[in-house]
C-alpha cells in the first residue's frame, strides 16, 4: 500500500526534549511504530483547530488529538499498535494511559508552568518573540491560564507537597508495572508505551528540578526505559549522558 505523507504539527525541540509537549511526542512515535510517513511542522496551540497540540494533516483530513490521531491511523490503515496484547491487556494499557494523561502529566504541568523558577527558565520563554510591550504581560497571562486548567482539573488545587506527593505515586505505579521488561506489556512496544514515554521524558529532563524527577530517578528501570526510547524513536537527539550512563 502506498502510504501519502502526514503532515504532523507540533513544537520545536525545546527544554532539552525532542518537543517539549508529551501528545505530540506521543504522537510522532506512535506514527514510527506504524512506519507511516510523515513530516512535521511547527505550529503553536492557538492556529490548531482545537486549540491544542497535536494535530495532523492526512491527504487532507484533519484530525486533533493524539488518542482520535491514532484511532483514525489504525482505522484508516489498517493498523493495531496493540496487536499481541489480549483484552485485559489492552483494557491494563488503557488504564495505564488514563493514569498517565490525566493524572502524572497534570503534576509534571504543575511543576513547569506553576513553579516560579520553572517557569521563568522554561515557558516564559515562549513569549519572548512578542513586543516588549506586552511582553510580561502575556507571560502572566500564560501562567495563570495554565493555572485555572490545573484548577478545573483538580490537581491545582492542592499544595506544592500533596502535588509532589500524588505525582510520586503514580511514578511508582509506573515502575512497579514495568519490572524488568524493556516496555511496558514485554519485549517490544505498544502504543501505550509511546504515552508513557512522552510524560517520563518531561519528567526526566535535567532542564527542570523538580520532586517528580527526584522521585522517577529512584528507579532504574524508568531511567533505562526512557534511554531505550529514546535511542529508539529519537536517535539523534541528544538526551543527557547522566541517564544514558544510568541506564547502561
Amino acid at each position: 500500500m502506498n502510504f501519502p505523507q502526514i503532515t504532523l504539527y507540533g513544537c520545536a525541540p525545546a527544554f532539552g526534549l525532542p518537543d517539549p509537549s508529551p501528545f505530540v511526542t506521543k504522537t510522532e512515535v506512535q506514527l514510527q511504530m506504524a512506519n507511516l510517513p510523515y513530516r512535521k511542522v511547527f505550529a503553536i496551540p492557538p492556529e490548531a483547530p482545537k486549540g491544542k497540540l497535536p494535530w495532523i494533516d492526512d491527504a487532507g483530513e484533519v484530525v486533533c488529538d493524539s488518542t482520535i490521531i491514532r484511532s483514525h491511523l489504525e482505522r484508516k490503515y489498517g493498523l493495531d499498535l496493540d496487536a499481541g496484547l489480549d483484552a485485559r491487556q489492552r483494557a491494563e494499557a488503557w488504564a495505564v494511559e488514563r493514569l498517565i494523561e490525566d493524572h502524572l502529566y497534570w503534576a509534571m504541568v504543575w511543576f513547569r508552568w506553576v513553579d516560579a523558577a520553572n517557569f521563568a527558565k522554561g515557558p516564559a520563554h515562549f513569549a519572548d518573540r512578542a513586543p516588549e510591550a506586552v511582553r510580561e504581560r502575556l507571560r502572566e497571562d500564560m501562567q495563570a491560564a495554565k493555572q485555572n486548567e490545573l484548577h478545573a482539573q483538580g490537581l491545582g488545587r492542592h499544595t506544592r507537597e500533596q502535588i509532589a506527593e500524588l505525582g510520586t505515586r503514580s511514578i511508582d505505579a509506573l515502575a512497579v508495572l514495568l519490572g524488568e521488561h524493556d516496555y511496558l506489556f514485554g519485549d517490544r512496544p505498544h502504543a501505550v508505551d509511546a504515552t508513557a514515554f512522552g510524560v517520563l521524558a518531561a519528567i526526566f529532563t535535567p532542564f527542570f528540578d523538580t520532586p517528580l524527577r527526584e522521585a522517577a530517578e529512584r528507579h532504574p528501570n524508568l531511567v533505562a526505559y526512557v534511554s531505550r526510547m529514546m535511542q529508539v524513536y529519537y536517535p539523534a537527539h541528544a538526551w543527557p549522558r547522566s541517564q544514558a550512563a544510568a541506564a547502561a
